[in-house]
């Protein structure tokens, strides 16, 4: 019987987010978890009676936890099905895309590869920064999560899923650091683009040079890493 969601999510979203799926339903109970380690806890008793909902974390659930659940896992993504993976605004904005948005998604083995439940798009408005992007992607990720609590609170059936694909490029932090990684003989145009995307210092890596044995990092005027 279903009657569990764990809530794999930061601090801040589990003092709001649970309010809102027991208001659909009052008998649910919302187990909150910060890390994939703590999910490793929870016996497969309670798992057979609950469903996962991962909102904006950057863990992995282990393929053991997935396969035990009883109501499915799902993952709210703060990006389009085009960007699976890590930093979605970085690679939208680097790659001057004028449509962005969020996914939420069935959750399976391999990383933001599941079957896709429902998606919101938006445009990019001109010459907004990375954090701006996030800031609207969490936006509309928050109003996703608004439409479907009451679905992810009361019914155990699983949801009809969308005719849409995941991008054929998934992002990660190898590809973050590898556009980090400024070459020698790289034209202005392109080092610029690099140092406003990449150069807030996001996840500990900003632009860096390496000559002789030295690696050069990206600063502001003052000693401020490039924001």
């Amino acid at each position: 019987m279903f009657d569990t969601i764990i809530l794999l999510s930061g601090e801040a979203e589990q003092h709001v987010l649970p309010h809102l799926l027991l208001g659909h339903n009052p008998f649910l109970k919302v187990i909150p978890v910060r890390t994939s380690a703590d999910l490793t806890f929870l016996n497969s008793e309670l798992l057979r009676r609950s469903r996962l909902v991962a909102f904006v974390t950057p863990e992995i659930v282990p393929v053991s936890v997935l396969n035990r659940l009883g109501y499915g896992a799902f993952n709210f993504h703060p990006g389009p099905p085009s960007y699976p993976g890590w930093a979605p605004s970085h690679f939208a904005l680097y790659n001057r895309e004028t449509e962005f948005g969020v996914t939420a998604h069935v959750m399976v083995e391999q990383v933001d590869a599941g079957p896709i439940v429902d998606v919101a798009l938006f445009p990019i408005p001109a010459n907004i920064s990375v954090l701006g992007l996030e800031g609207l992607a969490y936006a509309h990720l928050a109003q996703l999560f608004w439409r479907m609590a009451k679905w992810l609170a009361t019914d155990a059936a699983p949801p009809p899923t969308l005719p849409l694909e995941w991008g054929a490029r998934k992002y990660s932090r190898r590809s973050y650091q590898s556009i980090c990684d400024i070459p020698l003989d790289i034209a202005k145009d392109e080092f610029d683009r690099r140092i406003e995307v990449f150069g807030g210092n996001h996840f500990g890596m900003a632009p860096t040079i390496h000559l002789h044995g030295v690696e050069f990092r990206a600063v502001m005027p003052g000693g401020k890493i490039v924001a």
